[in-house]
């Protein structure tokens, strides 16, 4: 009775990852009665959607209820906005959607942020409190803390999600959904709920009424994807972050130059394994549930420049901020002062959407002058000197290295972090103990390496491998991925971490 308690209440300490062993058992256990309903689509799309809410509860705990509230919410506004013939109304029920989406993303995201600036201003002493946490208290007679303010896990991309949809069915690209199951569903899909990609309605609801189809080719390309995800986060993101990065991070003084700036590389290298790690296993997941999620990433520390990296970088959350950010603001359109104008408020608004805090606005504004810089490099120096084999390796050096550099506000606890890390590697750099550090850690730069190489393999290397793969009669592949699951989870060494973009 306890185990079975312990399988449908919420632990905290206990989250349902990916990445855990007990999130395969779930899933083999949904796979398993999906296999009686997926001819139906009615009966799919509600499975799915209360499969989905449960993933969520157990990921999120009582904050269940704000994605129940959200989707009521946006179901209801995308109905009146379609159904509407007078603009002002249609704008106003737009607006309605908006607003209630951001504020309970600011609520949750910059309360502290905002508290801080107030009681800075006007020399008062307010505190934040958990409404949500309250409100329980005095309904259900819960017993949550009140007094800090818990950032619930994926609000930042379903949010951005139904935002995307009352915006699209306002702009007509989208016909409004009229089964809230299916709106729900497609709000909730648990693969992707809470670390994207950021899915547009467009993309996925024509998905819900389509019939279940998954080819040979795709299961074989499922697996792939879920395997080279677990390897990513397990094998090389969790290792190297254990096992280095977060160490240089926590006491930056207490190494060499040399090592901060290996740190650096590492989290480089951490940061896409795992987020792309995840994303990898949401849309093999996905796949095998009979539904197509777009592309994420394209290895995109192979970009030659910083428009060609956010090509290829968080691909879905880029592209929402180009389409419902970057061209409302007026884009290209206005002249090129205000373009690059337009440039640097959606990057920094891209990097306080990670966080209220200096170090991811800087994070943004790196991003955002670089590209502005980009922009003025491009109209000076002529195309044919720009496309050559020389200045294509060039400007993936240098982006890398740019990005890399970013990646330092983005990733240190505080400022003084920063500063500590930026004074080893330019005054206490002592290249003489490369030698030393090799051997001393073998395993990490080894690791590296090897990441690195993968990362920068032709793509048409890798489809090969991949092709190869998915080419396996069934049979081997089940066997090669339940062999593979087996030395990725002896692999491990300690506590599975959490997903990076999980805190986002």
């Amino acid at each position: 009775m306890e185990y079975l308690k312990n399988i449908f209440l919420y632990n905290q300490d206990s989250p349902l990852y990916f990445t855990r062993l007990y999130f395969w058992i779930f899933l083999l256990v949904v796979l398993l009665f999906y296999s009686f309903l997926y001819k139906k689509n009615a009966l799919r799309n509600t499975y799915l959607f209360i499969i989905s809410l449960f993933f969520y509860y157990k990921s999120g705990g009582f904050f269940f209820f704000l994605l129940i509230f959200s989707t009521i919410v946006d179901y209801s506004l995308g109905l009146l906005i379609y159904s509407s013939n007078n603009n002002k109304k249609r704008k106003f029920y737009l607006i309605i959607s908006i607003l209630t989406n951001l504020g309970l993303l600011s609520y949750y995201k910059y309360a502290y942020f905002y508290t801080e600036i107030i009681n800075n201003i006007f020399n008062t002493n307010l505190h934040t409190v958990d409404l949500l946490a309250q409100l329980s208290n005095s309904i259900a007679g819960s017993n949550f803390n009140i007094s800090e303010i818990i950032l619930p896990v994926g609000i930042s991309f379903f949010t951005f999600q139904t935002i995307s949809y009352t915006v699209d069915v306002y702009r007509h690209k989208t016909m409004p959904l009229r089964s809230i199951i299916d709106f729900g569903f497609y709000v909730s899909f648990f693969p992707q709920l809470v670390a994207g990609p950021i899915v547009r309605a467009s993309e996925f609801v024509p998905q819900l009424l389509n019939k279940y189809k998954l080819t040979k080719e795709e299961f074989g390309q499922a697996l792939f994807l879920i395997l080279q995800g677990l390897v990513k986060k397990i094998v090389i993101s969790d290792y190297i972050s254990i096992n280095f990065v977060d160490r240089v991070f926590e006491s930056p003084l207490s190494y060499t130059g040399l090592e901060n700036l290996f740190g650096l590389y590492g989290y480089s290298l951490q940061i896409y394994c795992d987020f792309s790690g995840y994303t990898d296993i949401a849309i093999g997941v996905a796949l095998l549930l009979g539904f197509r999620l777009p592309l994420n990433f394209n290895s995109p520390y192979k970009a030659r420049n910083l428009t060609d990296f956010w090509h290829r970088w968080h691909i879905s959350l880029s592209s929402w901020l180009r389409d419902y950010l970057y061209i409302p603001l007026g884009g290209n359109r206005k002249g090129k002062f205000r373009t690059n104008i337009n440039l640097l408020i959606t990057m920094l608004l891209g990097g306080l959407w990670h966080g209220a805090n200096i170090r991811f606005i800087i994070w943004g504004g790196i991003h955002g002058v670089g590209l502005i810089i980009q922009k003025v490099i491009k109209s000076i120096i002529p195309l044919k000197y720009s496309d050559n084999n020389f200045m294509r390796i060039l400007g993936l050096i240098i982006t890398f290295h740019l990005v890399t550099f970013a990646w330092l506000f983005f990733r240190a606890k505080d400022m003084q972090t920063v500063s500590y890390m930026l004074t080893q590697i330019f005054s206490r750099f002592q290249i003489a103990i490369l030698p030393e550090f090799i051997t001393g850690y073998f395993k990490i730069f080894a690791l590296l390496l090897t990441g690195y190489i993968i990362h920068w393999l032709p793509s048409s290397f890798k489809e090969n491998y991949r092709g190869w793969f998915i080419q396996l009669p069934v049979v081997i592949k089940i066997l090669i991925f339940i062999i593979s699951i087996v030395i990725i989870y002896n692999f491990k060494i300690c506590e599975l971490q959490p997903f990076i973009y999980f805190q986002f």
